[in-house]
């Protein structure tokens, strides 16, 4: 029985932060099956997400944290507050290297401007600091949007910081691959899907250990009273779960209340995990579990 050959209008339309050559690019296509997605640019991780809800796209990959800025609050404000029908499906971690990148080969006393996403310069400051102590840095909206307007724009004097993907999109040259500081530089992104579809999510590799993680937020108004927070920790340091994270986020517009979010190991197939989390259901305004998945491996 034959199939119908695979085109790219049948394959899952997979949203990221564009433009192409952004890492999020590269943490889609290093954690897909080659040709078996249809990747989508939009142009913030807010408009990458929502489309999920709209029917625009089948998933998403989007950032959730990196090892040294730490975890990226816009994706937790989105999960938390406004993709309620969003849910974790899985995760892929990527070794993050930057790259100097110009439109034509040059010298690196010839640099004036270092173009770059805000974040990156404090990655690359012993490097900015050593290599190119005289560069004026000017911030963009991604590195891949620094080495495009680099590339296309050609002007002396002007490189940007950004992956080598890009540069080979976009037509640029790169000067020095991996000006990063330290090399354990990794952010942990997230595949998301419409709530029940995360089986089917077309990761290449769901993790090969048999290790899962489940994500979970909460808050309420036991949140002002002295051990509120160990109550619902107590939860899962009872039933020896082991929390990977924790951290809080100020509400939107509710100053003074917060929602925190954790990281667990297990399932909420396990009953001591389903469990955990119908306890601090009982001490909460809100405790909803944003995803169940396999754990990734390292970068």
């Amino acid at each position: 029985m034959s199939t119908a050959p695979d085109t790219p209008a049948t394959r899952p339309r997979v949203g990221y932060l564009g433009p192409e050559g952004t890492f999020s690019e590269e943490a889609l296509l290093s954690s897909a099956a080659p040709d078996a997605v249809l990747p989508i640019a939009f142009a913030t991780i807010h408009e990458a997400v929502t489309a999920l809800p709209r029917g625009e796209v089948d998933w998403s990959v989007v950032p959730i944290e990196n090892s040294i800025d730490g975890s990226v609050s816009v994706t937790l404000d989105l999960l938390a507050e406004e993709a309620e029908s969003v849910e974790i499906a899985g995760e892929v971690m990527l070794r993050i290297r930057h790259s100097l990148i110009a439109a034509r080969e040059m010298r690196l006393e010839e640099i004036e401007t270092v173009i770059t996403h805000p974040q990156v310069p404090g990655q690359c400051e012993r490097f900015l600091r050593t290599e190119l102590p005289a560069a004026r840095v000017l911030t963009s909206t991604s590195t891949a949007e620094a080495v495009r307007t680099v590339a296309e724009q050609g002007q002396p004097g002007q490189a940007a910081l950004g992956t080598t993907l890009a540069a080979r999109i976009y037509g640029a040259k790169v000067l020095r691959e991996g000006v990063e500081d330290r090399d354990d530089n990794e952010t942990r992104f997230l595949w998301l899907g419409r709530a029940g579809a995360g089986a089917g999510a077309p990761l290449r590799v769901h993790g090969t250990d048999g290790r899962w993680k489940t994500s979970v937020v909460f808050w309420g108004q036991g949140a002002g009273r002295p051990g509120w927070l160990v109550r619902c920790l107590d939860e899962f340091a009872r039933r020896e779960i082991d929390l990977t994270k924790i951290e809080s986020r100020p509400r939107p517009g509710r100053m003074g209340s917060y929602m925190f979010f954790a990281d667990l190991a297990g399932s909420t197939r396990e009953p001591r995990v389903a469990e955990a989390i119908a306890g601090i259901a009982e001490l909460c305004e809100e405790a909803r579990v944003l995803g169940s998945y396999p754990a990734a491996e390292p970068a």
